[in-house]
């Protein structure tokens, strides 16, 4: 048994120092990322840009990413991508009637982080002058992008004089709502095809298809979770049992929690249970770098 171990430790590390004799590749790419959701056009790759009225503002949308794959043999590799989406969303291009007469619209910077694996049809790592090969990938990465938040403020009503009134027999307060953007995680799924083309031995050209499903339906801004909507209280008239605002006891505090879930149910459009897409098609070029590989058993 100690023997087998021993082999399979050998193997291992003899694996490792193989790998650290591959090849290497950086590279850049650009290209137009859409968002599909709740909000918008739903096309999943090569929406158009947005309408006019808003392009002077927001520009078109837009990918831009570095990438680092490590070349395990001819056909396989491990990819590292860091990439910027800016992504658009807009009813108004929408072709669901119910989007067009809704009009929501916005943008979102989505920053992403991703490592996926790579496999080549034809051996295009291999050493020759050039060659090109149709590829699949596949991974796992996170997404930094905005999400929406909340406050509600409940007020008295106030006379003319702006002081507050306490109702005897009625719960008469006002609730008005101030909304903000906070930074949010996610986890999503990259995917898809490419065609790479290499030429003059080191350097690579490629286009590509990223779709990539996430774990979050926020990045249009069209769902707002309950834990995001936070309650402020006016305390200009006291309770004196807890000395804190009034508005925080009893009926009062009820009815602010009644109207913080019909806030949230009423302000979130779509299917809260559909997750949101943000796909791309980019073009790339990378240069191969260090020691030349050998694929040899």
């Amino acid at each position: 048994m100690n023997r087998k171990l021993l082999f399979s430790f050998l193997a291992a590390l003899g694996t490792v120092v193989s790998v650290k004799a591959q090849r290497n590749e950086l590279g850049v790419r650009l290209g137009m990322s859409n968002l599909v959701g709740d909000i918008g056009k739903t096309n999943y790759l090569l929406q158009e840009p947005l309408d006019l009225g808003r392009a002077s503002d927001w520009g078109v949308p837009f990918y831009g990413g570095l990438l680092y794959r490590f070349n395990f043999n001819p056909y396989q590799t491990i990819r590292l991508d860091l990439g910027y989406n800016q992504i658009q969303f807009s009813d108004k291009v929408a072709k669901e009637d119910y989007r067009r007469h809704r009009n929501s619209y916005g943008k979102n910077d989505v920053y992403e982080g991703s490592l996926v694996f790579e496999y080549n049809f034809f051996p295009v790592n291999n050493e020759q002058v050039s060659m090109v090969s149709p590829y699949i990938f596949g991974g796992i990465g996170a997404l930094v992008y905005d999400a929406p938040k909340a406050t509600l403020s409940h007020d008295f009503r106030r006379d003319a004089d702006g002081v507050a009134q306490a109702p005897i027999n009625e719960l008469d307060f006002v609730t008005t709502a101030q909304y903000s953007t906070g930074t949010k995680t996610t986890v999503h799924i990259p995917f898809g095809i490419g065609l790479k083309y290499k030429f003059n031995y080191n350097w690579g050209i490629f286009a590509e298809a990223t779709f990539r499903y996430t774990l979050t339906d926020q990045l249009d801004y069209s769902n707002i979770l309950s834990k995001d909507v936070k309650s402020s209280y006016n305390a200009d008239i006291k309770d004196p049992a807890t000395n804190g605002s009034l508005l925080q006891s009893g009926a009062y505090y009820v009815v602010s929690k009644e109207r913080e879930a019909e806030f949230t149910n009423k302000r979130n459009v779509g299917d809260s249970n559909s997750k949101d897409w943000i796909n791309t098609f980019s073009l790339g070029l990378t240069y191969s770098f260090g020691r030349p590989p050998c694929y040899c058993d």
